[in-house]
């Protein structure tokens, strides 16, 4: 058998599962669930992981599955990738009515994708001579911070991110690449958007802390912990010019707690800033700023802080090799206009966190109207918001690992990642502090 005629023969076996992918997509839309709590999610991939006779690992991170499909050689070990989560998005048609959750970023084609790439590579595994993992992940979005942080201190979870999470807990030591695929709102077309990038931040918690008093009557006797925030905002957008525009630096802060009662003097201030980045090299620099900057303000006023850094995620780097291969088999499905370049996307995603540690592919896709996050966010072609991905990622699949598996070994071989297991893990264990 030769390559194209196994990529034939996988892209048939997709095609009449076309109606059960569309079907799974649809009925994960239709129940959406937030971070660490996608069980019935995490059961309906399960499910129909089993019913193609792999073997699955579930639970993991709490409510992640993993499966494992053995070629004809180990050679490589290739991941599908898909996300569990919805947002929090209260005002879309299809939420949750209890937990305001809704599938408006897409997680639920990702799922819907690498289970239709799985039921066109299973069958077909003797003819290739690495592996494929599959891989259902929690919680990819950065919400319900308390929920988390009762995770955390129950020892559930060290991190806030599902990947990040799999990664501490060596759930992806013997994977050697992956990819996996994203919505892309607003593109309406048969599209796929290739080496788009993604920025990497750092979370804070800010607790100003000043000393009450009557607002009327005695302000001096007070000390205003809401003119420390307030001066630190100022201090902050006055680094603005030190950032460079190539680093594509965003502080963006929220006051979520201004004091208590307006004729007090407030001495309890509380800010949460992101600060964003291309490189994390930018995000650390710039977040070593922003932490002067509060740190100054805050003395100026003669109040006190506490900054707690919460590991957030890391920039996304793309595989070029990968993106190459994907790019033809588009091109072979969808024609040469099917492929977009250079969109700069400046949201976080932890599939950044994978890309640091092993070669991966995040491709975006088109087939979606609205707005991301949004309650007009939907899918306006299912068959190209659950099926195309299939057949793209299921051909890339037979490419790496065709004939010994050639093309994977190079890229592994060729690759440089930016972290080990252990680096990476103690990289956001230093953000895991008071400054």
């Amino acid at each position: 058998m030769t390559k194209e005629e196994l990529k034939h023969l996988v892209l048939k076996q997709i095609d009449l599962n076309k109606e059960a992918i569309i079907s799974i997509g649809n009925d994960i839309f239709n129940h959406p669930e937030l971070g660490f709590k996608e069980f019935r999610t995490s059961k309906l991939v399960s499910d129909r992981l089993k019913a193609m006779g792999l073997y699955c690992e579930e639970g993991l991170a709490i409510t992640g599955v993993k499966a494992r499909a053995k070629g004809k050689q180990s050679k490589a070990n290739v991941m599908i990738m898909g996300e569990l989560d919805a947002v929090v998005c209260p005002l879309h048609p299809n939420a949750d009515t209890n937990t305001g959750a809704a599938h408006s970023c897409g997680h639920h084609s990702q799922i819907a994708s690498m289970l239709g790439a799985a039921m066109g590579l299973v069958p077909f595994m003797e003819y290739l001579d690495g592996d494929v993992t599959f891989v259902a992940v929690p919680a990819e979005e950065y919400v319900e911070m308390e929920y988390r942080e009762r995770l955390k201190s129950e020892g559930k979870i060290e991190f806030f991110g599902g990947k990040q999470v799999f990664i501490r807990l060596g759930l992806l030591d013997d994977v050697d690449m992956g990819m996996m695929i994203h919505s892309h709102a607003g593109v309406e077309d048969r599209k796929f958007l290739l080496s788009c990038d993604s920025s990497g931040f750092i979370g804070k918690i800010i607790k100003f802390t000043g000393k009450e008093a009557h607002a009327g009557a005695e302000p001096f006797e007070g000390i205003n912990a809401l003119n420390a925030a307030a001066l630190s905002l100022m201090a902050i957008n006055a680094q603005r010019e030190t950032f460079k525009d190539s680093d594509r630096i965003r502080v963006h802060p929220i006051i979520t707690k201004g004091g208590d009662l307006v004729n007090i003097v407030p001495a309890d201030v509380r800010m949460e800033p992101y600060v964003r980045g291309r490189t994390i090299d930018a995000v650390v620099s710039a977040s070593e700023k922003v932490n002067r900057a509060i740190h100054g303000s805050t003395m100026a006023i003669g109040a006190q802080v506490e900054i707690t850094e919460i590991p957030g995620y890391l920039p996304l780097i793309q595989n070029e090799k990968m993106t190459e291969l994907f790019g033809e088999n588009v091109k072979n499905l969808l024609g040469p206009d099917s492929i977009l370049t250079g969109y700069e996307l400046m949201g976080a995603t932890d599939a950044g966190d994978v890309s640091s540690i092993m070669p991966f592919m995040h491709i975006s896709t088109g087939g979606y109207s609205g707005i991301a996050h949004s309650k007009t966010f939907t899918i306006c072609d299912e068959e190209m918001a659950y099926v195309m991905p299939a057949r793209a990622m299921a051909t890339t699949v037979i490419d790496l690992l065709w004939n010994g598996a050639g093309e994977a070994l190079k890229i592994k071989e060729n690759y440089k990642p930016k972290f080990n297991k252990e680096s990476y893990i103690a990289f956001w264990n230093s953000f895991q502090k008071m400054k």
